[in-house]
């Protein structure tokens, strides 16, 4: 028999939530099998009070959600490549049950193609999941594990390979939409993603615009997004459908002001390297239910 698949896990804080951290770090180390091995990252804070065992890193300031996992990634060798597969988790989330680790073991030791799982998050309260916490457009059904094209950036697993293949999440787009642009680049590579009902991370129920970055953000990194992975001819498009959308939502009047100066900056600031991917992978997506125009 083939050892069991090492896990590594990686949690970014802001050190403003140490009694829900000591709670997920509990639950990481109830998980059954091997340990999984654990850094924690500081946000331009000094992380204390960490059980024995659990590695720590205090960044001198907040580099983002992506600059922090991708910080907490070398944690563990050029790429993560000490463990087999990473787990990204919110410090205020929980795992649910123990054999999470398992199951994840399992799914990525079953399918070598699958780069990438995404959890199902659910409130701790209520047991329900928000839809946009379901990564695909047919969302009714958040117990439905499917394929799919994207992941949640604070309660997934990634497979190493990945990381060493297409490189680490986009710093630059500090939060919102680094999940897709690796996901895409993953997808170009030839990975699977999978969402899993079943890996479960207790996580309250929150309103992503409670930011006070959401809308700007939101909107550069969706413009960044497209330029660095479309075709040119399905840039237009796609940006031209997310327009419509928003405006469709009615957001206020300063979100919207927020919105289109983070669009106009997406468009008048560099975007990291573009590496559109193939038409073969825009088919894919498509096949999937989800292609990339929306």
């Amino acid at each position: 028999m083939s050892a069991p698949l090492r896990l590594g896990a990686v949690i970014i804080t802001m050190g403003n939530r140490p009694d829900e951290l000591k709670a997920l770090l509990d639950s990481v180390a109830r998980q059954d099998g091997p340990p999984v091995d654990v850094v924690v990252v500081g946000q331009g804070v000094q992380v204390t009070g960490l059980p024995e065992g659990v590695r720590s890193i205090d960044l001198p300031e907040n580099l983002g959600i992506p600059g922090g996992r991708n910080v907490g990634i070398e944690a563990f060798g050029p790429g993560g490549s000490d463990v087999d597969v990473l787990l990204f988790l919110d410090d205020d989330g929980l795992l649910e049950r123990t054999d999470t680790a398992e199951l994840c073991r399992q799914a990525f030791a079953e399918d070598p193609a699958l780069g990438i799982v995404s959890f199902r998050i659910a409130d701790p309260e209520t047991g329900r999941t928000q839809r946009r916490h379901v990564p695909r457009l047919r969302a009714s059904d958040p117990m439905r594990s499917s394929r799919v094209t994207t992941f949640l950036g604070g309660a997934n697993a990634v497979r190493t390979t990945v990381f060493e293949q297409v490189g680490a999440l986009p710093g630059e787009f500090f939060y919102a939409h680094e999940e897709t642009d690796l996901a895409w680049r993953a997808l170009d590579a030839g990975w699977l993603i999978d969402y899993r009902s079943d890996m479960v991370l207790l996580h309250p129920t929150t309103a992503p615009s409670r930011h006070a970055v959401y809308h700007r953000m939101v909107a550069r990194n969706r413009v960044w997004l497209a330029r660095r992975n479309l075709p040119a001819p399905l840039v237009p498009v796609y940006l031209g459908v997310w327009l419509l959308l928003t405006l469709v939502r009615r957001p206020s009047a300063p979100a919207l002001k927020a919105w289109f100066g983070g669009f106009r900056e997406g468009w008048t600031t560099p975007c990291g390297p573009r590496r559109p991917m193939r038409w073969r992978t825009v088919w894919r997506l498509t096949r999937l239910g989800r292609p990339p125009v929306i």
